[in-house]
């Protein structure tokens, strides 16, 4: 025995026999508080016996007949596994028809000539002694119903009758086991085996059913050809009775085999250890279930209770230990038994009786972190005799924790099953006996979960190109993050091309092998969270391969082949090319395409072509390489199948024909010698064709035809074997000339001022000498009748294809005179001309007037000046001038219509208000009526005495010195403000700063009485930049002056260094006055001293 260790060792390496320590072992452990035993161990040495020598009879037997060959192995311990082997240690092939059985007997169910062999040997390993026994061979021949025949004939005369039956079917039998019924005793928890196997020709076919129930889903297995029912893990509930049948086509066997499942003892309460202090009750259960059921017995420390001695505080009740008012000498270890014929169960059981104040075993201020909403198990490990009562507490000064969102555990532990942020803190656990009190505290954080915001997602890239997939995390701010990724559950593959930053994973120049599952793992200390997504790498597909040309016929074959891999997109179609190595090597041409499910086509071929094939696969993401081109297939020469087309006959001079046409492909000869057949003759005349035979080209010129001739013209193709199908005819015409005579009684007839209509009559169509396109009118404008004025002639042309006779001649210029004639057109190109005809168009109205201009503005008068129309299209008989005001509104005043002569060039208007706005309308007039109309916009002056009066009092002295005395009243006032506010005083002081540099003077608008650019609301139409100044007075600034700015509503105004008062106001929008208080005169100085103190 080991030392320091209950351990015993046997060594039989040094010398003995393993038999002379076979027996049954069993340990005991002893001290002072009483003994325990072990099991029984059981030691048998391993046996591997040889087989017995016998003499072994060949085995002859008649082809469909069954066969047993019986391997009776010796009887080791442990039992040995069987197998069939042949001399040249082969394993025999086995089958539905040839199978080992659970003994190791090989079964035929029917045999056949190829059976006959020497060499069946079955073979025994014994694993333990690492050892295999070999039985001798065993002979089995096969007589064969013809070989027999013969045999029996050779030993028979003429005139006897004979010949064995043939091999006849046989309905089954069961070779194994025997019977109708039989019966299997298996125990619980083990393997159930159940076999049938059977004989008969057709090799029977084995079915299992459970009777009055079903065979176990998930237990249940079928082994050797479907002949061996396996179901593991029995339990009572298998037991019954459990049917195969053997079924042919002649009929069925059928075995029943009664299972019974029997059960070793097996634990329902083990006896536990009980610690008592003196004085407290107890019990000890052992309880066992098993078929049968076991019978328990109990022993204390090692011996039988009944003859252990006495303990008054004991009482055996069957499976039950009862102890009251122990003592500390009632501490012992007590055993029970379980056991019947199938076995035992032996358990300790330790009986302590002590007194022992309560201890806890947990460390003090031990640190629990959990996850939030997640279960928290606060450890309070204690011992304690009698046994301790536990009570937790949150806090320093908390209450006793009780309520159901806690879970008080036997062991003392304290269980929050949903812990929350609001769970942190110290609890406290009390344990106490009557012995004692003692506590311990313990530390409680919740953490933040670690959570994936953004998950991977599925992608689908194409092959070499890029991928990235995102994982960003949420995670507590106490707890520290790794992030790692998988792909299909294992490490990332060792490779530059992955990428792995902070938040995702980047994968570059994607191949096939990327394709899979990545997984996102976010750890901490206390949680773990992932994400997957599943990359798919697509790609063109692989071309197709092994192509095969089968079932060759003169215009046919067919085409088959295997697809390459599609790379996770499916084919859509197969493209199918061809090469014509006879005609255009090289040269690869369009087939056919068939869908993406076929690979096979029927291929319609042409004569005399060499023919070779290959395969394009196509998916969405593009075209396969091409395939290997498949063999060569030379089909036959034939006649060719088909004529030129487009066969034309077009003359190129008046006097001949040229007759074109497309040639024939390569394959479309159908042979060598490709020629072709050119034949023509004159349409309506009743001649005979006339024909000439040229090589292989497309054109040919028939010369000396009449001008512009229809001919019948065909063209068919021949090659060395003959001639094609009869051709059909075309129309064809010899060669145009230009037209003879020119179109007769032109008439125009002028529907207004820019539009005319032409007619003519036709020309007779033979003296058009060709084909008849249309008709050319030639026109232009000879002078305008309104100014007599001739200018470059610029000749327009229509054209009106086909046979018309008339046209529409638009765009014409009112109150002209024009020209024209007529052409007509055929494909050599225009014939004669016309006679000229004289066209003239009636006046018009007019173009809008050249100009408008405003000048000299006074208090109440414009000039307005202006320029004749430029297109006056007829005879102007005046002009219309209208006009009206706008106030500052933009709103307009009534309208004033004033008609003047046409030979004026220029108007004063009189009378008009000072200092207004006025829009005017002008356009002239001719006897049909208006034209387009010009606007404009000016503005009267303001009153010059005012603006005198303005100038003449800004330029006085008293004016510049009450202006000096303001100033330094203001200076003064600011200096005071200034003492009392330091001094603590309070007062009230309304500062101006802002020091304003002067504006360059601007046109007056409207509101400050000057006229200037004005943009009306309706055309957006700038005024003329010559506008003048309102007032020779008017000083305009080039630079700006230092001044005081008044601060008067409305207006800013200015003064000179020499205090004058400049009348000018600020152009700007908001600073307009009110509508309604529009005044003409200017603020006075007084005013604007009163605003600004």
């Amino acid at each position: 025995m080991k030392p320091n260790s209950g351990t015993l060792v046997i060594n039989i390496m040094n010398g003995g026999k393993a038999e002379a320590y076979e027996g049954v072992y069993q340990c005991t452990a002893r001290n002072e508080r009483g003994a325990a035993i072990s099991n029984n161990i059981v030691i048998r040495p391993s046996r591997s016996p040889l087989w017995t020598k016998e003499k072994l009879e060949p085995n002859q037997v008649r082809e469909g007949d069954s066969l047993v060959l019986h391997c009776r192995p010796p009887v080791g311990l442990p039992p040995p596994i069987i197998f069939w082997m042949d001399n040249a240690f082969q394993r025999l092939p086995q089958s539905e028809r040839v199978s080992q059985g659970l003994n190791g007997d090989l079964y035929f169910s029917n045999v056949q000539p190829e059976d006959t062999r020497e060499d069946y040997i079955c073979y025994a390993r014994f694993n333990h002694t690492q050892t295999i026994q070999q039985k001798q061979p065993i002979s089995v021949k096969v007589f064969s119903m013809d070989s027999l025949n013969d045999t029996i004939a050779a030993n028979l005369s003429d005139t006897d009758i004979y010949g064995a039956k043939p091999v006849t079917e046989r309905q089954p039998i069961l070779l194994t086991p025997t019977g109708s019924t039989s019966t299997k005793v298996e125990l619980r928890g083990n393997v159930l085996l159940l076999e049938c196997i059977a004989a008969g020709l057709p090799t029977p076919v084995i079915h299992w059913i459970k009777e009055g129930g079903e065979l176990p889903a998930n237990r249940t297995f079928f082994e050797n050809f479907k002949k061996t029912l396996k179901i593991i893990d029995v339990s009572e509930a298998d037991s019954g009775n459990y049917k195969c049948i053997a079924r042919n086509i002649l009929g069925s066997a059928h075995h029943v085999i009664s299972v019974t499942v029997k059960a070793a003892p097996y634990w329902i309460t083990a006896p536990r250890n009980l610690v008592l202090s003196p004085g407290e009750d107890g019990t000890l259960i052992c309880r066992a279930n098993g078929n049968p059921k076991p019978n328990i017995s109990w022993l204390a420390n090692g011996v039988p209770i009944a003859i252990a001695p006495e303990d008054p505080s004991r009482k055996v009740d069957g499976d039950t230990i009862i102890f009251s008012h122990v003592q500390e000498r009632s501490s012992a270890v007590y055993q029970c038994n379980a056991s019947n014929e199938y076995g035992y169960l032996l358990a300790n059981a330790f009986v302590n009786v002590l007194a022992e104040p309560p201890r806890i075993l947990t460390p003090a201020n031990k640190l629990y972190q959990v996850i939030a909403d997640s279960p928290a198990l606060l450890d309070c490990a204690y011992f304690g005799s009698p046994k301790p009562e536990i009570e937790w507490f949150k806090g320093v000064k908390g209450s006793i924790l009780r309520g159901s969102e806690y879970v008080f555990h036997d062991n003392g532990t304290l269980e929050i099953p949903v812990a929350q942020k609001d769970s942190t803190g110290t609890y406290t656990c009390v344990a106490r006996n009557e012995l004692g009190k003692i506590q311990n505290e313990v530390q409680l954080e919740v953490k933040d979960p670690t959570m994936i915001i953004k998950q991977p997602e599925y992608k689908v890239i194409q092959r070499y190109g890029q991928v990235s997939f995102e994982c960003i995390i949420k995670h507590d701010s106490t707890l520290l993050p790794t992030v790692i990724w998988l792909k299909d559950n294992d490490e990332l593959p060792d490779d530059e091309r992955f990428l792995v930053g902070k938040d995702n994973l980047t994968i570059m120049n994607v191949t096939d092998k990327d394709d899979g599952t990545y997984t996102c793992i976010v750890n901490t200390t206390l949680d773990s969270v992932s994400a997957s997504a599943v990359l798919t790498v697509v790609a063109r597909p692989n071309p197709p391969f092994d192509l095969e040309l089968t079932g060759q016929l003169e215009r046919s074959v067919e085409l088959s082949w295997i697809p390459g891999d599609e790379n996770n997109s499916p084919i859509t179609n197969f493209v199918i090319e061809y090469e014509d190595g006879l005609h255009e090597p090289g040269v690869w041409n369009y087939q056919t395409e068939v869908p993406g499910t076929q690979t096979t086509v029927q291929l319609k071929l042409s004569p005399y072509v060499n023919y070779s094939f290959r395969v394009i696969a196509v998916n969405e993401i593009g075209r396969s390489q091409p395939s290997e081109p498949s063999e060569q297939y030379l089909t036959k020469s034939a006649n060719p199948d088909e004529n030129p087309s487009n066969v034309q006959g077009i003359g190129s001079e008046p006097d001949n024909l040229v007759i074109t046409w497309e040639s024939l492909k390569g394959f479309q000869s159908n042979g060598p010698g490709l020629q072709y057949k050119v034949s023509w003759r004159q349409k309506d005349v009743d001649d005979e064709w006339t024909s000439v035979i040229v090589a292989n080209v497309s054109k040919y010129i028939v010369s000396g035809t009449p001008t512009f001739v229809p001919y019948e013209i065909k063209v068919q193709a021949l090659n060395d074997l003959g001639y094609a199908p009869e051709p059909s005819e075309v129309i064809g015409h010899s060669g145009e000339d230009l037209p003879m005579v020119a179109p007769g009684n032109v008439q125009v007839h002028v529907i207004n001022s820019t539009l005319a209509k032409v007619h003519w009559d036709p020309v007779p169509l033979k003296t058009v000498r060709g084909h008849l396109q249309g008709y050319k009118v030639y026109y232009w404008k000879v002078q305008s009748l309104s100014r007599r004025s001739r200018r470059h002639v610029e000749k327009k042309i229509l054209t009106f294809r086909g046979n018309k006779t008339f046209g529409m001649l638009p765009g014409l210029e009112p109150y002209s005179s024009y020209k024209l004639n007529v052409r007509v057109v055929n494909g050599k190109g225009e014939g004669p001309a016309s006679p000229d005809k004289v066209f003239k168009t009636p006046e018009g109205v007019p173009s809008s007037p050249s100009f408008l201009k405003i000048t000299n503005p006074t208090l109440d008068s414009l000039t307005l000046e202006w320029g004749s129309p430029t297109h006056p299209n007829g005879v102007l008989t005046s002009y219309i001038l209208k006009f009206q005001p706008i106030n500052n509104t933009h709103e307009l005043g009534p309208l004033v219509e004033i008609r003047i002569p046409a030979n004026e060039s220029s108007l004063i208007l009189k009378n008009l208000n000072y200092s207004t706005r006025y829009k005017f309308y002008f356009n002239a007039q001719t006897s049909v009526g208006s034209g387009n109309q010009i606007t404009e916009e000016a503005v009267t002056i303001m009153d010059e005495a005012m603006a005198s009066r303005q100038v003449d009092i800004a330029t006085q002295g008293w004016f510049i010195g009450l202006m000096c005395a303001v100033a330094l009243l203001i200076l003064i006032l600011l200096i005071v403000c200034f003492i009392r506010r330091n001094k603590g005083g309070k007062y009230p002081v309304k500062e101006k700063e802002d020091a304003h540099a002067d504006p360059e003077i601007q046109p007056m608008k409207e509101d400050d009485g000057t006229f200037g650019e004005y943009s009306d609301a309706e055309d957006h139409k700038p005024l003329k930049k010559g506008s003048r100044t309102p007032s020779d007075r008017t000083v305009k600034k080039e630079d700006s002056d230092d001044s005081l700015v008044d601060y008067g509503e409305g207006v800013n105004g200015q003064f000179n260094e020499d205090g004058s008062f400049i009348g000018q106001y600020s152009g700007k929008k908001e600073k307009e006055p009110a509508e309604g208080n529009e005044s003409s005169e200017a603020p006075s100085p007084v005013n604007a001293m009163n605003s600004f103190v």
